[in-house]
């Protein structure tokens, strides 16, 4: 259906990429896209945590028993659209052996094997320092670099420029990620601010009308290069239910 693949790379640790990933595909799917994150980001799971269901199995399942993308794809309730997450979750002994070189070309091809399925795909890759990582910015169409607006960020942004470019990988955008208007990262592609739901577990919360929702789908149209019109960023779930 697209070859749009785009990479969410994190800078260093606790970025929020995988935050960014699901409103990311909240925000396109609320302009009724299907989309579906990927979870490349092994060590921390973090994007388990949205999950719906129990994970079982995972995407690094995926890939050390060479398995179809499909069979570990768990849709989110959406308003719109369809928004489904293929997260690790999985014991230090699996993780070590999806980590090696034979299951990083395995989990990208199943990254191009998602986009028959999917308009989008959106990946969340953790700091470029292992295999998993690098097979997914280069199977990636965009590469979006996440920096938290710190200085910790702004220190972290050339070194992750020089991995990136060490691998062939091109970055797309710079997103400084959880502004408090105090900018550190001055030359950024796209800012988003911190959201008032914090907790993983509440994600996503756009689309809607706030400056984080406007902010994230400013972000996509930069990194995603899709403009989603303003009257498709009101909906929220709690619209779709009763009482």
């Amino acid at each position: 259906m697209s070859d749009d693949v785009c990479a969410l790379v994190g800078a260093v640790g606790g970025a929020g990429t995988t935050r960014l990933a699901l409103e990311f595909g909240a925000t396109l799917a609320g302009d009724g896209r299907s989309v579906l994150v990927v979870d490349a980001a092994y060590a921390t799971q973090g994007l388990s945590t949205a999950c719906p269901e129990r994970v079982d199995p995972d995407v690094t399942g995926v890939v050390t028993d060479d398995r179809p993308i499909a069979a570990a794809t768990y849709d989110r309730e959406v308003p719109a659209g369809r928004l489904a997450l293929a997260p690790a979750r999985a014991p230090f002994e699996r993780l070590s052996r999806a980590k090696t070189s034979e299951c990083a070309r395995r989990l990208a091809g199943r990254i191009g094997e998602a986009t028959r399925e999917f308009d989008h795909v959106l990946v969340d890759v953790p700091p470029v320092a292992a295999n998993q990582a690098v097979a997914a910015v280069t199977a990636a169409d965009r590469v979006a670099l996440v920096v938290p607006d710190t200085q910790r960020g702004v220190d972290a942004l050339p070194r992750t420029l020089d991995r990136l470019a060490d691998v062939d990988a091109g970055v797309d955008a710079v997103l400084a990620n959880r502004t408090d208007g105090d900018r550190q990262v001055e030359d950024a592609d796209a800012v988003v601010p911190d959201s008032q739901t914090t907790a993983l577990a509440s994600a996503p919360v756009c689309p809607g009308e706030g400056e984080f929702e406007a902010a994230v789908a400013a972000a996509v149209a930069t990194t995603v290069g899709v403009e989603v019109p303003p009257e498709r960023q009101t909906s929220s779930l709690t619209d779709y239910l009763p009482g």
